[in-house]
């Protein structure tokens, strides 16, 4: 019994590392692309309101093919269904650099946000899967692993573009790459296979009501974490007058603090749970959005933006955690979850920039604020991820009807 149960924690510990691994690929593509966005409006001949307009379909793409991941995995297979959906999201980056003009460049944009749709609900499905397992959160640590590669992903691509390297050459050989490593980090997660008797989920529905509720906390963080990201730098610079080294800087450290705080975000939420950590982190995302509309120097206003990002970083991760253990189907409430945060991503900015312009941009911190302030309303829906109700305790194996086994 000792060895089976040192061989089973050995297993998951691999487990975990795999799929960390896998959330690594996963933002390294991410990261690949943006740093060559300039290199491919100018290939493709597009303006500026034509690229925002191609910018879109990537959030199309994968909203709309989220749900597909559940019957997919349930077909063939946790472990092959990664597999496959990974290696067509990291192939998938070769695509937006071949494109020719607007049209293809719409294209190859909802694709690669299909695939991406789809390989971000297999992949944390299964880190869900192996969180519950272990009996101890891990999800924050995992989508920090995703900002990590993202981050090395756009380092890889800064000294392509300032090296002048061809973006089709440079996606081509950072794509067989990202293939190859994911492809090996995917023999290590759970291969999970459906029961004979476990009904297929359907290839299309509508969200579960759980993941509506759960999904409108990840709304909130969502809006503020893409509101900050893509507008500080603009904030700081027509705002509050500060260089462009400045309000450039604003925006890394944003990424920096979120990237951190997610990495060492479980042991925060297995100490606290998941509804005071949420809730705290509301706090101070409120506060940070009050420091910036506030704000009468660049220094207060980045203090405020680090305060968001701090607060927001592991709203996301929670979200997909209470999710995976809030119905009988984890993979279809996690694709209800991420099509809500993912459509939240697609309007914050759009949205932030409409209100800036009917009224400013500190009108619409304003609204990021609120929003923020909604986290400390709402953090009890996450309940289901957290870790220090009995709720939360973890199943065994063979009870759990929809999981599938591990081979």
């Amino acid at each position: 019994m000792a060895g089976e149960t040192v061989f089973g924690t050995e297993r998951l510990r691999r487990a975990r590392f795999a799929v960390a691994a896998v959330f690594c690929v996963h933002g390294a593509v991410t990261g690949s692309f943006a740093t060559r966005i300039p290199w491919i409006q100018d290939h493709a001949d597009v303006s500026a309101g034509q690229l925002g307009l191609a910018l879109a379909f990537p959030a199309i793409g994968a909203s709309l093919s989220m749900p597909l991941a559940g019957a997919i995995s349930h077909r063939f297979g946790a472990r092959t269904a990664l597999r496959g959906l990974l290696a067509l999201w990291t192939l998938a980056l070769i695509l937006p650099s071949l494109a020719p003009n607007i049209y293809g460049l719409g294209a190859a944009l909802f694709v690669y946000g299909a695939t991406a749709g789809m390989s971000d609900v297999a992949m944390n499905a299964l880190g869900v899967e192996v969180e519950n397992r272990m009996s101890k959160s891990i999800m924050s640590s995992l989508h920090g692993m995703w900002s990590v590669g993202a981050l090395l992903g756009s380092a890889a691509g800064t000294v392509a573009a300032h090296a002048g390297i061809d973006a089709r050459l440079h996606h081509l050989v950072a794509a067989l790459v990202l293939t190859a490593l994911g492809l090996f980090f995917c023999q290590g997660v759970l291969d999970l296979q459906s029961a004979p008797d476990d009904e297929a989920p359907p290839r299309f529905s509508l969200p579960p009501k759980s993941a509506l509720i759960i999904g409108a906390i990840g709304f909130c963080g969502v809006f503020a974490e893409g509101a900050s990201l893509d507008w500080s730098a603009v904030y700081l610079k027509d705002e509050l007058g500060s260089s462009a080294g400045v309000a450039a800087a604003s925006t890394t450290a944003f990424a920096l603090t979120m990237a951190i705080a997610r990495l060492v975000g479980d042991r925060v939420v297995d100490r606290f749970g998941a509804v005071r950590t949420v809730r705290v982190g509301g706090v101070a995302a409120t506060v940070g959005g009050l420091l910036v509309v506030l704000a009468p120097h660049a220094v207060v206003a980045m203090a405020g933006f680090g305060l968001i990002g701090l607060g927001v970083a592991v709203v996301v991760p929670l979200a997909f955690a209470a999710a995976g253990r809030s119905g009988p189907n984890p993979s279809q409430a996690i694709a209800g979850v991420a099509t809500i945060t993912y459509t939240s991503g697609l309007i914050a900015p759009s949205a932030i920039g409409g209100i800036a312009d009917a009224t400013s941009l500190m009108f619409s911190f304003g609204l990021v604020t609120l929003l923020a302030f909604g986290l400390v309303l709402g953090a009890g829906v996450l309940r289901q991820g957290d870790r220090t109700t009995p709720a939360a305790a973890p199943t065994a194996p063979s009870a759990r009807a929809n999981s599938g086994q591990v081979s």
